[in-house]
Protein backbone atom coordinates (compact mmCIF):
# COMPACT_ATOMS: atom_id res chain seq x y z
CA UNK A 1 0.00 0.00 0.00
CA UNK A 2 1.57 3.38 -0.73
CA UNK A 3 2.14 5.85 1.52
CA UNK A 4 -0.48 8.28 2.46
CA UNK A 5 -1.20 11.56 4.59
CA UNK A 6 -4.57 12.04 5.47
CA UNK A 7 -6.04 15.26 7.02
CA UNK A 8 -9.20 15.47 8.25
CA UNK A 9 -11.38 18.77 8.58
CA UNK A 10 -14.53 18.51 9.57
CA UNK A 11 -16.39 16.44 6.97
CA UNK A 12 -13.65 16.31 4.48
CA UNK A 13 -10.83 14.14 4.32
CA UNK A 14 -7.22 15.15 2.30
CA UNK A 15 -5.07 12.63 0.82
CA UNK A 16 -1.90 13.24 -0.41
CA UNK A 17 -0.17 10.50 -2.01
CA UNK A 18 2.19 9.96 -4.92
CA UNK A 19 -0.28 6.81 -6.30
CA UNK A 20 -3.75 6.24 -5.91
CA UNK A 21 -4.69 4.15 -2.73
CA UNK A 22 -6.38 1.12 -3.44
CA UNK A 23 -9.31 1.31 -0.59
CA UNK A 24 -9.90 4.83 -1.75
CA UNK A 25 -13.75 4.81 -3.71
CA UNK A 26 -15.56 8.24 -4.45
CA UNK A 27 -13.41 10.94 -4.65
CA UNK A 28 -12.10 14.39 -6.07
CA UNK A 29 -8.81 14.94 -7.75
CA UNK A 30 -7.01 18.55 -6.80
CA UNK A 31 -4.74 19.91 -9.02
CA UNK A 32 -0.92 19.94 -7.65
CA UNK A 33 -0.18 23.16 -9.46
CA UNK A 34 -3.47 25.46 -8.40
CA UNK A 35 -3.63 24.00 -5.10
CA UNK A 36 -3.44 26.71 -2.20
CA UNK A 37 -4.37 25.05 1.45
CA UNK A 38 -6.08 28.45 2.54
CA UNK A 39 -8.20 28.43 -0.24
CA UNK A 40 -8.60 24.61 -0.09
CA UNK A 41 -9.78 25.14 3.60
CA UNK A 42 -11.96 27.87 3.55
CA UNK A 43 -13.57 26.10 0.16
CA UNK A 44 -14.33 23.17 2.31
CA UNK A 45 -14.27 23.67 6.12
CA UNK A 46 -18.47 23.79 6.06
CA UNK A 47 -18.86 21.28 3.88
CA UNK A 48 -21.89 19.29 5.35
CA UNK A 49 -21.41 15.90 3.53
CA UNK A 50 -18.83 13.68 3.28
CA UNK A 51 -16.07 13.89 0.63
CA UNK A 52 -12.93 13.00 -0.01
CA UNK A 53 -10.37 14.77 -1.62
CA UNK A 54 -7.44 13.56 -3.79
CA UNK A 55 -3.41 15.82 -4.36
CA UNK A 56 -2.13 13.17 -6.03
CA UNK A 57 2.27 14.61 -6.40
CA UNK A 58 5.50 13.20 -6.39
CA UNK A 59 6.37 15.81 -4.12
CA UNK A 60 3.19 14.95 -1.49
CA UNK A 61 5.24 14.61 1.64
CA UNK A 62 6.34 18.42 1.33
CA UNK A 63 3.28 19.17 0.27
CA UNK A 64 2.13 18.02 3.70
CA UNK A 65 4.83 19.30 5.40
CA UNK A 66 4.27 22.41 4.47
CA UNK A 67 0.56 22.26 5.98
CA UNK A 68 1.38 21.21 8.91
CA UNK A 69 3.91 24.15 9.16
CA UNK A 70 1.42 26.78 8.45
CA UNK A 71 -0.11 26.17 11.34
CA UNK A 72 0.13 26.01 14.94
CA UNK A 73 0.46 22.19 16.42
CA UNK A 74 -2.09 20.49 18.85
CA UNK A 75 -1.05 17.42 20.66
CA UNK A 76 -3.58 14.85 21.44
CA UNK A 77 -3.89 10.99 22.48
CA UNK A 78 -6.33 8.73 22.69
CA UNK A 79 -7.20 5.01 22.51
CA UNK A 80 -9.41 2.17 21.04
CA UNK A 81 -9.87 0.10 24.20
CA UNK A 82 -11.23 -3.10 24.55
CA UNK A 83 -12.87 -5.07 27.32
CA UNK A 84 -13.30 -8.82 28.07
CA UNK A 85 -16.34 -9.13 25.93
CA UNK A 86 -14.21 -8.10 23.37
CA UNK A 87 -16.54 -4.87 22.84
CA UNK A 88 -14.99 -1.22 22.15
CA UNK A 89 -15.36 1.55 24.17
CA UNK A 90 -16.93 4.61 22.88
CA UNK A 91 -18.29 8.20 23.76
CA UNK A 92 -20.64 10.56 22.63
CA UNK A 93 -19.70 13.91 22.49
CA UNK A 94 -21.30 17.41 21.23
CA UNK A 95 -24.21 14.81 19.07
CA UNK A 96 -21.79 12.67 17.30
CA UNK A 97 -20.22 9.33 18.45
CA UNK A 98 -16.53 9.63 19.02
CA UNK A 99 -13.45 7.73 20.49
CA UNK A 100 -11.95 8.89 23.91
CA UNK A 101 -8.67 11.44 23.15
CA UNK A 102 -7.64 14.30 24.28
CA UNK A 103 -4.73 17.01 24.65
CA UNK A 104 -1.20 16.48 26.47
CA UNK A 105 -0.29 18.45 29.26
CA UNK A 106 2.75 19.98 29.40
CA UNK A 107 5.85 17.63 29.43
CA UNK A 108 3.57 14.59 29.39
CA UNK A 109 4.54 11.74 26.68
CA UNK A 110 1.77 10.74 24.57
CA UNK A 111 1.41 7.15 25.68
CA UNK A 112 0.58 8.66 29.57
CA UNK A 113 -1.57 11.28 28.12
CA UNK A 114 -3.86 8.62 25.93
CA UNK A 115 -4.04 6.57 29.25
CA UNK A 116 -5.31 9.58 31.42
CA UNK A 117 -7.87 10.88 28.82
CA UNK A 118 -9.42 7.94 28.23
CA UNK A 119 -9.53 7.13 32.01
CA UNK A 120 -10.77 10.49 32.38
CA UNK A 121 -13.44 10.95 29.81
CA UNK A 122 -15.09 7.40 30.13
CA UNK A 123 -14.40 6.88 33.85
CA UNK A 124 -12.41 3.85 33.57
CA UNK A 125 -9.32 2.40 35.11
CA UNK A 126 -6.98 1.27 32.27
CA UNK A 127 -5.10 -1.84 32.64
CA UNK A 128 -2.98 -1.94 29.42
CA UNK A 129 -1.69 0.47 26.87
CA UNK A 130 0.09 -1.57 23.93
CA UNK A 131 1.18 -0.49 20.69
CA UNK A 132 0.38 2.52 18.87
CA UNK A 133 -2.46 2.50 16.07
CA UNK A 134 -1.41 5.50 13.85
CA UNK A 135 -1.56 9.28 14.03
CA UNK A 136 -4.08 11.34 12.74
CA UNK A 137 -4.70 14.60 11.29
CA UNK A 138 -7.45 17.34 12.10
CA UNK A 139 -7.84 20.71 11.54
CA UNK A 140 -10.67 22.41 13.03
CA UNK A 141 -10.17 26.25 14.58
CA UNK A 142 -9.60 27.65 17.99
CA UNK A 143 -11.01 31.51 18.31
CA UNK A 144 -11.25 31.75 14.86
CA UNK A 145 -7.87 30.41 13.57
CA UNK A 146 -7.14 27.28 11.99
CA UNK A 147 -5.12 24.87 14.06
CA UNK A 148 -4.08 21.06 13.59
CA UNK A 149 -4.24 18.70 16.28
CA UNK A 150 -1.88 15.33 15.91
CA UNK A 151 -3.34 12.63 18.06
CA UNK A 152 -1.53 9.90 18.72
CA UNK A 153 -3.70 6.45 18.99
CA UNK A 154 -3.05 3.40 20.76
CA UNK A 155 -4.56 -0.12 21.81
CA UNK A 156 -5.86 -0.63 25.54
CA UNK A 157 -7.49 -2.80 27.29
CA UNK A 158 -9.99 -2.44 30.58
CA UNK A 159 -11.68 -5.61 31.42
CA UNK A 160 -14.81 -5.98 33.87
CA UNK A 161 -15.70 -2.14 34.08
CA UNK A 162 -19.42 -2.10 32.89
CA UNK A 163 -20.27 0.91 34.31
CA UNK A 164 -18.97 4.35 32.02
CA UNK A 165 -19.16 7.85 33.94
CA UNK A 166 -18.80 9.94 30.97
CA UNK A 167 -16.99 13.10 31.72
CA UNK A 168 -20.06 15.79 31.49
CA UNK A 169 -17.47 18.95 31.70
CA UNK A 170 -16.11 17.81 28.91
CA UNK A 171 -19.68 17.69 27.08
CA UNK A 172 -19.50 13.93 26.82
CA UNK A 173 -23.31 12.68 27.76
CA UNK A 174 -22.96 9.11 26.99
CA UNK A 175 -20.33 6.14 27.08
CA UNK A 176 -20.72 2.71 25.79
CA UNK A 177 -19.23 -0.48 25.22
CA UNK A 178 -20.01 -1.85 21.36
CA UNK A 179 -19.30 -5.10 19.83
CA UNK A 180 -18.15 -4.72 15.98
CA UNK A 181 -21.22 -6.07 15.08
CA UNK A 182 -22.91 -2.92 16.66
CA UNK A 183 -20.36 0.06 14.53
CA UNK A 184 -23.44 1.15 12.41
CA UNK A 185 -24.73 3.01 15.31
CA UNK A 186 -21.64 4.60 14.95
CA UNK A 187 -20.50 5.07 11.48
CA UNK A 188 -24.23 6.61 11.00
CA UNK A 189 -23.20 9.90 12.99
CA UNK A 190 -19.56 10.25 13.75
CA UNK A 191 -16.41 11.99 11.76
CA UNK A 192 -14.55 10.68 8.79
CA UNK A 193 -11.84 10.07 10.96
CA UNK A 194 -13.56 8.08 13.81
CA UNK A 195 -15.00 6.16 10.55
CA UNK A 196 -11.05 5.27 9.08
CA UNK A 197 -9.84 4.72 12.71
CA UNK A 198 -12.36 1.85 13.48
CA UNK A 199 -11.81 -0.05 10.19
CA UNK A 200 -8.72 -1.61 11.74
CA UNK A 201 -10.65 -3.42 13.96
CA UNK A 202 -13.65 -4.09 11.60
CA UNK A 203 -11.08 -5.60 9.16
Amino acid sequence: MPQIYKIYINETVLILSDSIPVDIEEYQKVKPKEFKFSKFYTNVKDQGTPKTYLLLASDFKDIFKTIRKSMEMIKAAGGLVSNEENKYLFIFRKGKWDLPKGKLDKGESFRIAAVREVEEECGVTIDSCGEKICKTYHIYEEYGVPVIKKTVWYWMRADKQPHLLPQIEENITDAKWLAAGDFMLVRENTYPLIRDLIKVIEY
